[in-house]
């Protein structure tokens, strides 16, 4: 589920709690949380609704003026109709994870999990390998060194991501640098 960034900024400030999409079948659950660039919102109810059941408070909640600009908005086709509530916004847990100093225990851990990724990908010393281009190069394209890599851009970029979860990478408008525990690790290698 994506919104737009003007979307984004209204639910940070308060001002949108409600979301309308047409799916074939829903892509978020109530109780989930779903990260975007202001934090992880938290996500409540999801209730299927008819299009003629619509108030004009439901448009406000959404960030419409009106009924009509929220039809407008919604997508054409065969999908039910679903209003999804957003219960609130919390920081993005990876933010704080990437800041935290790593232990001889931290440590250890993240090794072995990039053993066992490394494993996976059939490639020993990858993501070690991901992390020392993103030191050398913060900011470059993902396309570009995937490319050095020799991968497609769709694994590197996902390879990325699962180092971001461990609070290693940070996503920039444009590529990537390491986070100030990746470097702490890098430089314990």
């Amino acid at each position: 589920m994506l919104f737009k960034a003007q979307t984004l900024e209204a639910i940070a400030r308060g001002e949108v709690d409600l979301a309308f999409r047409r799916w074939t079948r829903p892509t978020v659950k109530a109780g989930t949380r779903l990260r975007t660039t202001i934090g992880s919102l938290i996500i409540g109810a999801v209730d299927m609704v008819n299009l003629d059941k619509l108030t004009a408070e439901d448009a406000k909640r959404a960030g419409f003026d009106n009924i009509a600009a929220l039809t407008r908005n919604l997508r054409d086709g065969d999908g039910t109709l679903y209003r999804i509530a957003i219960a609130g916004v919390e920081a993005d847990e990876r933010t704080a994870l990437r800041e935290e100093p790593l232990s001889q225990t931290d440590k250890v851990a993240l090794m072995d999990r990039l053993a066992r990724w490394d494993k996976a990908a059939e490639y020993v010393g990858y993501h070690r390998q991901i992390l020392r281009m993103i030191a050398d190069h913060p900011g470059v394209v993902a396309a570009n060194l995937a490319a050095q890599l020799g991968v497609e851009t769709i694994k590197f970029k996902r390879d990325v991501r699962k180092l971001k979860e461990v609070g290693l990478t940070i996503s920039l408008d444009i590529g990537y640098r390491l986070s100030p525990r990746g470097q702490d690790f890098l430089d314990g290698q």
